[in-house]
């Protein structure tokens, strides 16, 4: 066995304490980069996290505004289409109504009024009853009081045409006039189909 100088002792000594120190150092090295990327992955998981988190809640904003947007523009369409409906409409009772007018210029009015005025006497059966004729019907009165066998009372208000009757006794109206029939009409009028059923 060889004895070591001193020199040789503290070279010794001083290469196994930077050996030491450059292991112990390499070592603590490694742990801070292994820390750093640790930091670093967490780091990154967490900004990708937010990111999708933000591209998640971007989206769903979009499509929020999105519906809103076509449901206004719906919204929108569908009262056009009504305001165009009830145009449409107000036109189409006109017509009818001045196909009224020209109805009751015919023969066939005529005979309307006849067998409204007979349906009403034999509804009433043995009560009172008063039948109103329309203004515009008051040159028919006599004929039609003839036919009938009916004593008739022209109306002071106009209901365009047709008859209105009143059984006093039983509190009951008969309403034949035009004018009802083309408020019930219009107001069942549906372009879906017409006159609903309901």
């Amino acid at each position: 066995m060889k004895l070591l100088t001193i020199e040789e002792k503290l070279q010794h000594f001083q290469d196994f304490t930077m050996q030491d120190a450059r292991d112990k150092s390499n070592q603590m090295l490694d742990e801070y980069s292994a820390s750093l990327d640790k930091i670093f992955e967490e780091h990154r998981e967490k900004k990708l996290r937010q990111a999708q988190l933000e591209i998640k809640t971007q989206t769903e904003s979009l499509k929020h505004d999105r519906n809103k947007e076509l449901s206004k523009q719906h919204l929108h369409i569908k009262r056009n289409i009504t305001k165009k409906q009830e145009n449409l409409k107000e036109k189409l009772f006109v017509e009818v109504k001045d196909l009224l007018c020209k109805f009751m210029e015919s023969a066939e009015y005529n005979q309307l009024l006849i067998s409204q005025i007979k349906a009403a006497k034999n509804f009433a059966k043995d009560q009172n009853i008063t039948i109103y004729l329309d203004p515009a019907d008051s040159s028919r009165r006599s004929s039609l009081e003839v036919s009938t066998n009916t004593m008739l009372t022209v109306s002071k208000y106009s209901f365009i045409g047709g008859i209105r009757a009143i059984i006093p006794d039983k509190n009951i109206l008969i309403d034949n006039s035009f004018e009802t029939k083309l408020s019930e009409a219009k107001a069942n009028f549906t372009f879906n189909g017409g006159i609903s059923n309901d």
